[in-house]
């Protein structure tokens, strides 16, 4: 049937069912081939004629028939014992668990018995199969390490269980030094553990799904804040655009009005400048006259030429010319300054609206409330007192401090200008996340924040802090705290400090005011809903010298 050194796989002559050498083998409309019974057992079983490997399925049930040469070629691979060598890749690694009963080069184990301690290959592991010897065999997928289910000191196989020591024993121990103990086979305890080990895997496979569905929101959240970015962007440059179209407009406006009446006051600078030049002209050529009139020495060519002489014009006014000391057009360029100079007031306060707006975007879980002075600066951001505000009797310098003092200062009149209460609020809107620090000194001081609308007139109960449902205040003196909202005042303890941090998350409606030293100390933390942006507030005590700083934080 076969040469010399060909060799015949016995895979090929299997049965795919079985996994023995066909018995009987008959081939299925498909081409595969069975042994006869198995297929038979297989169809009855399944209820459906279909092949087991391809799963194509035959209506109505094929009639099998013996395949003879097939047959005859199975008796003689018996005969011959004729067998295919094994792939190099059947063949155990230095990481496989190789087969106990091969000599020479081992085959990979196909299983593990753990009742006799070894692994087989496929061939070996037959009489497992065959042999009702080996039915109550337990066999596990190839496992290297089977020794470690001999008792080292018994040298028997540990099938038990110690609860008490939680360990692995075999039946001699559970009488001898495990005696009294809480053991159990090791069945049992699997099946526990098993149990266990479900209700693990279900938590898990929960967590699996809650943490799929998280990723596919966060996927959804990035694509809506980069499709809110791009939009974003997109709008800003058009804005902006904008913003330097019209700036270059009016620039274009203001330099064509110059010219114009440059062009004007030019004109009429040169028009009076040839009326003079004329005049200067006659001038001259009337002086000469004259002065060759007066050389003549016959007295009576001069009384017969004098009342021929031609007259004098009337001279032009030289009080209407007008030498400005100044720069003509140096008005203009003023009032564009004062122009720029808004705009850039504007821009500033403006600006950091917009920065913290931007900052404040937070799809992820909210961030945990700082705890440490490093952690809080990291929300620092730089805030400065509005003049326009302050009451007259405080003294703004360095734009960030406030005295108060005894006499009234010059302010000019703005609505926004706190007339009863001697109070000022930050330039700057706060919004998002933000942190600052207040160091005062004297006998004290309201450390406050407020909504733009907070009345600027009228007595304590309508535009102080603390006083309404319009700011938030905490009152800072050598006795203590007391925090403020809506004319209620709480108590509040923590250590002395001449220094009080702010924190505010704006979105999260919290508000936290800290004892700043050596160590961060929380004095009071406020949980509520803001509706509008909030403005940093300051109110030194009345006494003269009393003062709050907005402190410069790095």
């Amino acid at each position: 049937m076969a040469q010399k050194g060909v060799q015949v796989d016995q895979e090929s002559f299997s049965c795919s069912i079985c996994l023995d050498l066909l018995k009987d083998p008959v081939a299925i409309p498909c081409g595969h081939s069975y042994c006869m019974n198995c297929i038979k057992t297989h169809w009855d079983e399944e209820k459906l004629h279909s092949c087991p490997q391809c799963r194509q399925t035959f209506t109505p049930r094929p009639v099998l028939m013996k395949n003879t040469m097939l047959a005859d070629l199975v008796e003689q691979l018996k005969k011959t014992g004729l067998q295919a060598a094994p792939a190099d890749h059947c063949y155990a690694g230095p990481e496989d668990v190789s087969c106990d009963v091969c000599t020479g080069r081992k085959l990979k184990a196909f299983k593990s018995c753990l009742v006799c301690l070894a692994s087989y290959c496929e061939k070996h592991l037959q009489p497992h199969f065959k042999s009702p010897a080996f039915e109550k065999h337990k066999m596990v997928d190839p496992y290297n390490k089977l020794q470690e289910n001999i008792c080292s000191r018994h040298n028997e196989v540990m099938k038990m269980f110690c609860r008490t020591d939680q360990q692995c024993i075999c039946y001699l121990c559970s009488v001898e030094e495990h005696k009294g103990h809480d053991t159990v086979s090791a069945a049992a305890e699997r099946t526990e553990r098993q149990r266990e080990l479900e209700v693990s895997r279900l938590n898990i496979q929960q967590r699996i799904q809650d943490r799929e569905k998280d990723v596919k929101l966060l996927q959804q959240e990035e694509e809506k804040i980069n499709l809110s970015a791009d939009k974003a962007v997109e709008d800003n440059e058009k804005i902006f655009t904008e913003l330097i179209r019209l700036m270059e407009e009016r620039s274009s406006d203001v330099k064509q009005q110059v010219r114009s009446q440059q062009r004007t006051e030019v004109s009429r600078v040169k028009e009076l400048q040839e009326k003079l030049e004329q005049e200067i002209t006659e001038l001259k050529r009337n002086d000469t006259e004259l002065q060759q009139l007066s050389h003549t020495e016959d007295h009576n060519q001069i009384l017969h030429n004098y009342p021929s002489l031609s007259p004098l014009r009337e001279s032009t006014d030289s009080s209407s010319i007008k030498i400005s000391p100044l720069s003509y057009f140096e008005d203009v360029t003023e009032a564009v300054s004062e122009v720029r100079d808004e705009l850039q007031d504007v821009l500033r306060e403006k600006w950091t609206n917009i920065s913290l707006m931007v900052t404040e975007v937070d799809v992820l879980l909210q961030q945990p409330e700082p705890k440490t002075r490093a952690e809080f600066l990291k929300y620092s951001h730089e805030i400065t007192l509005d003049p326009n505000t302050a009451h007259t009797r405080l003294l703004l310098s360095d734009g960030n401090k406030a005295t108060c003092m005894s006499r009234k200062q010059f302010y000019s009149s703005h609505p926004d200008r706190f007339t009863g209460c001697q109070q000022v609020l930050s330039r700057e809107s706060l919004t998002g996340r933000c942190y600052w620090e207040v160091k005062w000194r004297g006998s004290g001081v309201e450390v406050a924040v407020a909504y733009k609308n907070i009345s600027r007139k009228g007595d304590w109960s309508e535009c102080g802090f603390g006083f309404n449902d319009q700011s938030w205040a905490l009152t800072c003196n050598k006795n203590g705290y007391n925090f403020g909202y809506n004319f209620i005042y709480t108590p509040v303890s923590g250590p002395q400090s001449s220094r009080v941090g702010v924190y505010l998350d704006h979105s999260a409606g919290i508000l936290s005011f800290y004892s700043v030293s050596e160590t961060m100390t929380l004095l009071h933390r406020v949980q509520t809903t803001f509706t509008q942006p909030l403005y940093a507030g300051l109110c030194p005590f009345s006494s003269f010298g009393d003062s709050a700083e907005l402190c410069k934080l790095k």
